[in-house]
């Protein structure tokens, strides 16, 4: 960015995390405290109604050689996953159209599950045509031919309700399976994740 430092907004820095957590994000209000001289500490907080939930998550795990020394900590290298995007994304969204876009796409699958496939197939459009075609766009991101082809036809051939060309299916149309859901997001997430590298590695 020759030298010009960014302001980062803190919403950009969730469109990062939201591509590994794909749920909805929102800031809450900001809270305020004054500290007298005398060491009185005022707290203003603004609480708002809500409900709780709780859902499980992922399974962690720590490896270990035999000496005892961490190998591999699944808790930590998720941590470090979700920084290093936020940061991305807070660097470039905003910044670069097309990752402003590719980010927006995915924030619209999270809020817009009826039409989740549509948005997810408009990341890898938007890549396409930026890079001039599918073959450039995989080149430049070091993307598997069959992981992209993948994506395109659980958007536009299932008979899904989700996908693209829901109009086009003579028979029944059903909703996309979990199993599909989850195979077209990681191949999106990845396809982001791998523009927001190529937009650091050519900054």
């Amino acid at each position: 960015m020759c030298g010009i430092k960014l302001l980062v907004r803190p919403g950009d820095l969730f469109f990062g995390v939201q591509l590994l957590c794909h749920r909805p994000y929102k800031l809450s209000n900001a809270s305020m405290s004054r500290l007298h001289p005398d060491g009185r500490k005022d707290v203003t907080m603004f609480v708002e109604s809500g409900v709780i939930t709780m859902s499980g998550g992922a399974v962690d795990f720590i490896v270990k050689d035999k000496e005892g020394n961490v190998i591999s900590d699944s808790r930590n290298n998720r941590i470090e996953q979700k920084k290093e995007l936020s940061e991305q994304a807070g660097k470039f969204h905003g910044v670069n159209a097309l990752a402003t876009l590719l980010l927006n796409s995915y924030q619209a699958a999270v809020i817009d599950p009826s039409n989740e496939l549509v948005h997810l197939y408009e990341i890898r459009d938007a890549l396409s045509k930026n890079f001039g075609g599918e073959t450039a766009a995989r080149a430049a991101l070091d993307f598997s031919a069959g992981r992209w082809s993948q994506l395109g036809k659980l958007a536009n051939d299932a008979p899904i309700k989700q996908g693209r060309h829901r109009g086009k299916s003579l028979g029944e149309l059903r909703d996309a399976t979990e199993a599909e859901l989850n195979e077209a997001r990681a191949i999106s997430r990845d396809l982001v994740e791998g523009y927001l590298r190529y937009l650091d590695k050519n900054a």
